[in-house]
């Protein structure tokens, strides 16, 4: 019988933790699925752990599926550089339901969190700074929501009569036009010359 491989001990490791509902491997790559309860208490274990000893936690990211009713999964991606082993840990919530911040665990991912929340409009209960990070003031929703309109909602331009920044409602300069993105070539049957070469064909 084959031995485990160091993923699949790890997997393993981790599939017995608290609030760990589930573990994979694809690709080579180890995700866990957690609940949102003890969130805190996971990701510190997977922390201090020595078996673990996730040292960093590299990036946080929201994927959005609109038709589930816990329509956002929330990425964690963990690094041990000790152990020169990586985590993937996935939570899922609503639009309201918020998720616990791990900024206490790693500080770094108070950045993260803000982003998430700007771009997806997941909540983050504890987070102290939850405020936009990379839209505008005032900027109304979530661009990265899959039923965000691609237009958005205000437009952003400067004034040059009022020396200022504005910002109106998204005024389209054309109406939006239907691409059948058929090449023009297909959709001919005879091609530039071709009429050429018939002619000479018909009076051999």
């Amino acid at each position: 019988m084959a031995e485990d491989t160091p993923l699949e001990r790890l997997g393993d490791a981790v599939a017995g933790l608290p609030g760990v509902t589930g573990t994979s491997i694809q690709l080579g790559e180890l995700t866990a699925r957690a609940s949102r309860d003890g969130l805190v208490a996971l990701m510190t274990m997977l922390r201090d752990d020595p078996r673990f000893a996730f040292e960093q936690m590299m990036d946080l990211a929201g994927v959005d599926w609109p038709e589930r009713a816990d329509r956002f999964d929330v990425v964690y991606n963990l690094l041990s550089v000790s152990l020169n082993q990586r985590l993937r840990v996935i939570v899922t919530t609503d639009a309201e339901t918020p998720v616990a911040s791990i900024h206490e665990v790693w500080p770094a991912a108070t950045w993260w969190e803000r982003e998430a929340w700007d771009l997806y409009g997941i909540i983050f209960s504890g987070q102290p700074d939850l405020r936009r990070i990379l839209t505008d003031y005032g900027f109304e929703g979530h661009p990265l929501r899959k039923d965000f309109p691609l237009t958005g909602y205000i437009e952003v331009r400067y004034d040059e009569d009022r020396k200022a920044v504005v910002y109106e409602p998204v005024k389209l300069t054309q109406d939006f036009r239907n691409f059948d993105f058929l090449s023009p070539w297909e959709a001919m049957t005879t091609l530039p010359g071709d009429e050429k070469v018939q002619t000479e064909r018909a009076k051999g």
